[in-house]
């Protein structure tokens, strides 16, 4: 009966043995960085995004559940067809649990959708518009990032406050610059300022000099940069050409990084204004990531860099609280703990939007800075109510999407 009852138990044991390694899909949680490895977001994602991904996996302990996390990258090649195609493959073939990075808003869209009907993980960083959660929220996608609303009416009311009451908007002639332009001005106008101009010019453009004239004889206090990437850098350039970085202006921008700083210079960039979700050099946390970082890669990390290490850390962590890296119950999971995010403790709302303080930040001048990438000074901390849009309430982690 005792040799029965033992080899009983024994089998129980084999079988849930069995199950409890069934739970990591292939034996591997693998994670994949799609992301800009040779095109103009490069710098602030690129190579940098999958070293940060591969820290946080070090830092994690390198497995999971038992298991070996690994992390894998493409270039997207700035092509949503690319980016989608790489990612059915990977969901499909190469058994890829969670993709993260992802730069430019129609990628992370095209991605957030094969996400969703392959029911893998999905954690945005980089790309900003505020309908990955507010319109298209999904049970198994994260927006790590400062999106649109964040990135416009938080600096906005932020810049407001701080006497900037009449705007001026310099924008990139497509939908995200329209975007970013529209939510600033509606901040600044339901405040009771005004926009007394504005100027459109076209992607890829080369001179920007009638508009930053229009911009500096408007007599606004503030002029606002509705662009990115190389858009932003030369309209910067040129703004500093004609005298308006010398803070006679407010010149804001709304989605920047520390690498176009660097590449600009404190000579060009001094005095630029804008909100940011991490700064290198704000305490000992973000100092200590900061130096791993730079002795791997060579630059400061940028925001994307260090909401990518932060994402696949949190990732971990639920996939080991919910005992499988299936992707409904990861992100479940992932929502109901805390977030660490260098030294602040942050939460993933039910809609899958991080919440955070982002920091209004000025460029310091040259002779403000005292060493190497010494390059923002904080002005005032930005609570996460007036950053970010309240949940949509047909968005829970339960949503279908």
């Amino acid at each position: 009966m005792r040799s029965t009852c033992a080899c009983v138990l024994g089998l129980v044991l084999s079988a849930l043995s069995v199950s409890a390694s069934a739970q990591v899909s292939d034996d591997v949680v693998r994670i994949g960085v799609l992301t800009d490895l040779s095109g103009p977001y490069a710098d602030s994602g690129g190579k940098g995004s999958v070293v940060a991904a591969e820290m946080a996996i070090r830092d994690f302990g390198g497995t999971v559940l038992g298991k070996k996390a690994e992390v894998i990258a493409a270039d997207h090649q700035n092509k949503p067809d690319v980016a989608s195609t790489v990612a059915r493959r990977w969901f499909d073939t190469e058994r890829v649990d969670a993709v993260v990075d992802l730069p430019v808003t129609a990628i992370a869209l095209a991605v957030q959708q094969v996400a969703k009907e392959k029911k893998r993980t999905v954690m945005i960083t980089a790309a900003a518009t505020s309908d990955f959660t507010s319109k298209l929220c999904s049970p198994t996608s994260t927006h790590w990032t400062d999106d649109t609303h964040a990135l416009t009416a938080g600096t906005a009311r932020a810049v407001f406050e701080r006497g900037g009451k009449s705007w001026y908007f310099v924008t990139v002639d497509h939908a995200f610059g329209h975007a970013l332009q529209k939510e600033a001005s509606d901040v600044v106008t339901q405040l009771g300022g005004k926009v007394v101009g504005a100027s459109r010019f076209p992607i890829n453009n080369a001179d920007y000099s009638s508009f930053l004239l229009q911009a500096q004889a408007s007599g606004a206090e503030v002029v606002g940069f509705a662009a990115v990437g190389d858009d932003f850098s030369k309209a910067i350039k040129q703004a500093n050409e004609f005298g308006l970085m010398s803070g006679k202006q407010t010149m804001t921008g709304f989605l920047v990084y520390i690498t176009d700083i660097h590449a600009l210079g404190l000579p060009v960039a001094q005095n630029l204004t804008f909100s940011e979700a991490f700064y290198w050099d704000a305490n000992d946390a973000t100092r200590a990531f900061a130096k791993r970082f730079f002795d791997a890669v060579g630059i400061m990390p940028t925001k994307n860099h260090a909401l990518i290490y932060t994402s696949v850390l949190h990732y971990l962590k639920g996939v080991e609280k919910a005992g499988t890296d299936e992707a409904v119950a990861a992100n479940k999971a992932m929502r109901d703990l805390p977030v660490a995010f260098f030294g602040q403790t942050t939460t993933l709302r039910a809609d899958g939007r991080h919440l955070y303080d982002p920091v209004l930040y000025r460029v310091k001048t040259p002779a403000q800075s005292k060493r190497a990438w010494d390059y923002y000074e904080a002005i005032r901390t930005i609570p996460a109510a007036e950053a970010f849009l309240p949940m949509n309430p047909a968005c829970t982690s339960s949503s279908p999407g």
